[in-house]
């Protein structure tokens, strides 16, 4: 315990020196989301919850919390929780297509061991959790990129207000180019990280290629981890388009007020 309190006093000292009352608020904004995860989890052992609806909610007011708390609500931010929401509504859908028909759902034979003592008939939709699971996983790296391309995007527009659409929305896309390639690999590095000792598990195991392959414990990393990235590509041109789209209008709108005026 004492380990974790000095790690946590660590990075607040640091990200108060380095970011300043963001950095503080993006320390705060840690324990917000813990908290929204928590309740969601929490809330997802009821029968007659829905854990797509639960996931959806969840996913939108940890946006809110990364975007608007630690950013404040501003032109940009606005920009990247629409688009956020929209990524994340395309790729529930697309999970829970791949999810059914991969049948990746429920536990691997591995784990069956060591749920022996409880009961599995426990009324909950497997398909849903694990579409949730993957969503939950991915919503911090769409959201991060999100904000990573409004940010320049809103600035390149400030500095040059005649700009016009399709080069702003052009000049999104480049940005996103620039970190889509990082973003993926972070996202990959982290999962492969969090299940080193899964794999080391499969070598005592005395798992061949094929096995590993087919073990629907590995296969549900590997497709979070794919479905993240392609959370991370779409929310590319989303968010490029709808940046590049009410900033040329805001402007339109504008120069028409001055023009009657």
């Amino acid at each position: 315990m004492n380990a974790l309190v000095l790690l946590a006093c660590i990075l607040f000292i640091l990200m108060l020196l380095i970011g300043g009352k963001k950095g503080v608020r993006s320390f705060w904004a840690i324990f917000l989301n813990f908290g929204v995860l928590l309740f969601t989890i929490i809330i997802m052992t009821v029968p007659q919850a829905d854990p797509i609806i639960l996931t959806m909610i969840a996913s939108t007011v940890i946006s809110c919390i990364n975007l608007f708390y630690i950013n404040e609500v501003n032109s940009k931010t606005k920009t990247a929780f629409i688009a956020t929401i929209i990524t994340v509504v395309i790729l529930l859908f697309l999970i829970l297509i791949v999810t059914e028909n991969a049948m990746i759902q429920g536990f691997g034979e591995e784990e069956v061991e060591e749920l022996s003592y409880f009961s599995l008939y426990i009324g909950i939709d497997f398909v849903k959790i694990a579409a949730s699971v993957i969503i939950m996983s991915t919503i911090g790296a769409i959201t991060d990129t999100a904000i990573a391309i409004s940010s320049p995007m809103r600035e390149m527009f400030h500095h040059h207000p005649s700009i016009s659409k399709r080069d702003l929305f052009a000049f999104g896309i480049s940005i996103g180019k620039d970190i889509l390639g990082t973003s993926t690999n972070t996202l990959f590095f982290a999962f492969f990280g969090g299940y080193l000792a899964l794999l080391i598990w499969f070598k005592d195991l005395s798992y061949s290629i094929g096995e590993i392959v087919n073990s629907k414990i590995f296969i549900a990393e590997v497709m979070t981890i794919l479905c993240a990235g392609i959370g991370v590509a779409l929310i590319i041109p989303i968010t490029a388009w709808i940046n590049s789209y009410f900033l040329v209008k805001r402007r339109e709108k504008a120069t028409m007020t001055g023009t009657r005026k």
